[in-house]
């Protein structure tokens, strides 16, 4: 199953502009996936497009990773009011979406605590648990995932670079 850009599954459909799709090499190995699509993703139909794309994109380059050859998708997909986090109900919407997308990937990491949230199935704390991969299951296959802070918070926080760039030498591995 895959999103429609006419999807209407739950209540953030009311205030978007696009669903935004993923994006990249639909048969790579790694995927990562982020919260929910911000105002720049929204108006593209892109993921990760705005600031925290080039932050990602950055990374992924110096870490010999392009956009191009990775497979980059949100929880939900289309943005929720004022950016704030998606709901429960909402992430669950989105989850028959999001689990094909991932089917048969070796590695995922997750940007952000929402997004391991919603794959992991339990409350994620942040700082216990980037960069400590695990094994998760997806519509009966095995995984890797690699829980990372998300892109933003290398606004605020400028050593979140390098824990980003860490989640991505831990992929590398898996491969």
């Amino acid at each position: 199953m895959t999103a429609s850009k006419d999807c209407r599954r739950c209540a953030l459909c009311t205030g978007r502009t696009n669903v935004v799709m993923p994006e990249g090499d639909p048969s790579s190995p790694i995927a990562f996936v982020g919260e929910a699509p911000g105002a720049k993703e929204d108006e593209a139909g892109r993921p990760f497009v705005g600031l925290s794309g080039r932050v990602l994109n950055q990374l992924l380059e110096e870490e010999g990773l392009y956009r191009s050859k990775v497979f980059i998708t949100n929880t939900v997909k289309c943005r929720p009011p004022g950016n704030r986090e998606p709901t429960q109900a909402e992430m669950d919407a989105c989850l028959p979406c999001l689990e094909s997308e991932l089917e048969g990937r070796k590695v995922i990491i997750t940007l952000g605590r929402s997004a391991a949230r919603d794959l992991l199935k339990r409350p994620v704390v942040m700082r216990d648990e980037v960069n400590r991969p695990r094994k998760i299951t997806i519509r009966g296959k095995d995984a890797i995932l690699i829980p990372a802070y998300h892109p933003a918070a290398s606004f605020y926080n400028r050593k979140v670079k390098d824990s980003i760039r860490e989640s991505i030498r831990n992929a590398r591995t898996y491969l």
